[in-house]
């Protein structure tokens, strides 16, 4: 069996998961409401407070499947109880964002300013001018905006300077030697 696919997923109280015929799975909790199409292959078992994945054979596909298929119901289960987020840095002189209603005001070192809309479940905080919190309850949503935003300047390899995730080392060239 797959290791992370035999591992059943505990249900925490105040969160519902329910699967109906054609293998969606709903997850509501306090924070909102996930769905997911888990593949038909998989069998999803909801049993009291806990989750269960199964697969039909030990192919290689569906060992993948198995472990993927009880992964998602896991990230959907956290993002409805707790949510995740992502943290970005701007290194730059001059460099800042500012969000304005719903959007996020980004100037990098363009002439113009780069606007990016927030989307349906996702939320943007700017606790300080150089860094962004991108929010949300899905994973996958919320790790695809921090990207498209760390993708408007990304970490350049000299100076340094650009969007990059928290904690995210830059490796810096060393630049032309001088005589």
């Amino acid at each position: 069996m797959s290791r992370v696919g035999k591992r059943p997923v505990i249900i925490p109280s105040g969160v519902t998961v329910s699967v109906d015929s054609n293998n969606n799975v709903t997850v509501k909790g306090p924070k909102g409401e996930l769905t997911q199409r888990i593949h038909r292959d998989m069998k999803v078992i909801v049993d009291g407070n806990m989750v269960r994945v199964e697969r039909p054979t030990d192919e290689k596909f569906h060992k993948a499947l198995h472990g993927l298929s009880r992964t998602l119901i896991q990230n959907m289960i956290e993002g409805v109880t707790r949510g995740y987020q992502k943290s970005l840095e701007i290194v730059g002189v001059g460099y800042r964002a500012q969000k304005q209603g719903k959007k996020l005001v980004l100037s990098v070192g363009y002439s113009h300013p780069v606007e990016i809309n927030e989307e349906p479940g996702i939320e943007f905080e700017v606790p300080a001018p150089n860094k962004v919190i991108v929010k949300g309850i899905d994973k996958q949503k919320v790790g695809e905006v921090a990207a498209r935003i760390r993708s408007v300047k990304p970490p350049e390899p000299y100076k340094g300077k650009g969007i990059r995730y928290e904690n995210e080392r830059v490796i810096q060239k060393q630049g032309k030697a001088g005589k």
